[in-house]
């Protein structure tokens, strides 16, 4: 049997040592090596990407690879490769190295500079471990993608929630997203990864000992040691909080933050990292490793601007695209300038579906109290959450879950009689089980009253979530379009009335000029009006002596000049002295 060897070799003095011990091993076939841990992890799911038989029997890993540490490196592959065997090659190889490496997956440790006998007794143990366990997997193994059909369970989902500035919801929305997947029957850890001004303890009124900074200095993260450092919420929440003295939020670092969530991703089926507005060395690599990224702004200019900043920082250092973003709208508003489309154009990222609505007076009671999961079920902000969480993936979505779970299809009455109905049925606590829920899950369904709620209702289910506001703008165009045609006719109105006066005078001074000369004054006033007003001149001698006055009544057009007339008329009078 050929045996298929990935080696992965920071130092290159040291990654043609190996390469030229390997060269001389019988019946071994080299892959090209790899140079860090991105790469390896990356080429492993290109290969795995044909299935378990296209992955290498054997993976040497260097202790010095990086960036990640090696032992963390060893686990994930043992995690996400079950059916390869990994050997660790390093200079130390004591008594604690060695049992490090086992706890973490390895499958031998070879001692550097390598000889031929050492690492081919080790290529061989580990190669025959592997060929015995993908023949024990058998039809199983060959169906998985990247080889980690083994490994589901063992391996959470890791959702970061980053806010584009300070006072933006960042905290509130981790809170919700977590305790919407918890109430959906998934193991949730929210981890709070703002280390100097972390508040999700405030937030979910807990009295805590143990933070993240106990697993800092701890390098092998056992189920017990986890299991010490994480506060048991009676949400049913698994809570890493942040240290209580903002000083020791400098003892994690990368590589803590890295092996911190690689072990909760380990023992909880979602992990929910809040990481604050500023980016440290433990938010990147909890970021770079993240499934999902979600960015909190507001829709204001600072917010969209300090966002921009956002994304383009984790672009330069090499963290996450835009188009691997999420960007999530809080506190937003129907009439304001700025929506989530030119958000999402603005900064290159993918604006989520659900927006937050403004909902400043519903949390102050929670917020006060700092019992965030007592936040009314009826609350626009808490639906609103729940549903992100369910258009994530996180959780079911209450606003996709049938008739009897959508309040908003109905009436007003048949509406409250619902909500009511449900609160009185459901605690206002923050339960954790199927029971126990406050959710808008929990609204009782109310039987149609009639064929028009009824139409009304199949008709909500069926064009509701696909089409939501579209053509709201053209209803109210429709509806405000005779007011405006109103307000036009009166303005124009207005202006014929002066144009009459005007055309008046003009006509009034005309028809004197030409009978203070002798000339027909009525015919001059008529042939200066237009035709299309009708006029009604009376000339003779003025009020005092020696003067000659005319004087032209016309009547106003309604709208349109020659179509209608206005029952009264406008007058104007001239007069012209005699020269004789």
């Amino acid at each position: 049997m050929t045996i298929r060897i990935l080696p992965a070799v920071g130092d290159p003095g040291t990654a043609r040592a190996v390469a030229g011990v390997l060269a001389g091993l019988p019946g071994v076939t080299t892959l090209p090596g790899v140079g860090d841990s991105s790469r390896l992890l990356e080429a492993l799911a290109a290969l795995g990407a044909g299935g378990i038989a296209h992955l290498p029997e054997v993976v040497l890993v260097h202790e010095r690879l990086g960036p990640a540490p090696a032992l963390e490196i060893v686990r994930e592959i043992a995690l996400r490769f079950p059916a390869t065997g990994v050997i660790l090659m390093s200079a130390d190889a004591g008594p604690a190295l060695y049992a490090a490496a086992m706890d973490c997956g390895a499958r031998g440790l070879a001692i550097l500079p390598p000889t031929y006998e050492e690492l081919g007794a080790r290529v061989q143990a580990a190669a025959h471990w592997a060929g015995g366990v993908r023949r024990h997997l058998g039809a199983a193994a060959e169906g998985t993608a990247d080889g980690s059909a083994a490994s589901d369970g063992a391996r959470g989902t890791l959702v970061a929630v980053v806010g584009a500035k300070g006072g933006v919801g960042t905290t509130v929305t981790a809170v919700q997203l977590a305790l919407a997947a918890s109430a959906a029957g998934r193991a949730v850890a929210l981890a709070d990864l703002d280390l100097q001004s972390g508040d999700v303890a405030s937030y979910l009124d807990v009295q805590f000992r143990r933070s993240i900074a106990d697993l800092a200095g701890i390098s092998d993260i056992t189920p017990r040691v986890l299991a010490d450092a994480v506060f048991p919420h009676p949400t049913g929440l698994g809570l890493l909080l942040a240290p209580a003295e903002g000083e020791r939020g400098e003892d994690v670092g990368e590589p803590a933050a890295r092996q911190i969530t690689a072990a909760l991703r380990g023992r909880y089926e979602l992990v929910v990292a809040d990481c604050g507005t500023q980016i440290t060395a433990a938010g990147a690599a909890v970021i770079e490793a993240a499934d999902l990224a979600l960015l909190v702004t507001t829709p204001d200019v600072v917010s969209v601007r300090a966002a921009k900043r956002m994304v383009r920082l984790w672009e330069r250092l090499q963290i996450r695209t835009a188009e691997e973003t999420t960007t999530v709208v809080n506190r937003h508003t129907r009439n304001a300038e700025i929506q989530p489309p030119l958000i999402a154009r603005s900064t290159g990222t993918r604006a989520a579906r659900t927006t937050i609505p403004a909902g400043y007076k519903e949390l102050q009671g929670a917020v006060d109290s700092g019992r965030m999961q007592d936040l009314d079920a009826r609350s626009g902000v808490r639906q609103a959450l729940w549903t992100l969480a369910g258009e994530l993936g996180l959780a079911t979505s209450p606003a996709r879950t049938g008739a009897a779970e959508r309040p908003a299809a109905l009436g007003g009455l048949r509406r409250r009689r619902a909500i009511e109905g449900s609160a009185a049925k459901t605690p206002t606590g923050g339960g954790t089980g199927t029971g126990t829920s406050t959710g808008p899950e929990q609204l009782s369904p109310v039987p149609p009253a009639g064929g028009r709620f009824r139409r009304r209702e199949r008709f909500g289910d069926r064009f509701g979530d696909r089409f939501g506001d579209r053509g709201q703008v053209a209803v109210e165009f429709v509806g405000i379009l005779p007011l405006i045609l109103i307000a036009l006719a009166v303005v124009w109105q207005c202006v014929l009335v002066g144009y009459s006066y005007s055309l008046a005078g003009h006509a009034a001074d005309k028809g004197a000029r030409a009978g203070v000369v002798g000339r027909d004054c009525a015919a001059a006033a008529r042939a200066d009006m237009p035709k299309s007003w009708h006029t009604e001149p009376s000339c003779g001698p003025g009020p005092a002596a020696g003067v000659y006055s005319a004087s032209v009544r016309v009547k106003v057009p309604l709208l349109f000049p020659g179509a209608a007339d206005w029952p009264w008329t406008v007058e104007s009078t001239a007069g012209v002295a005699r020269e004789d």
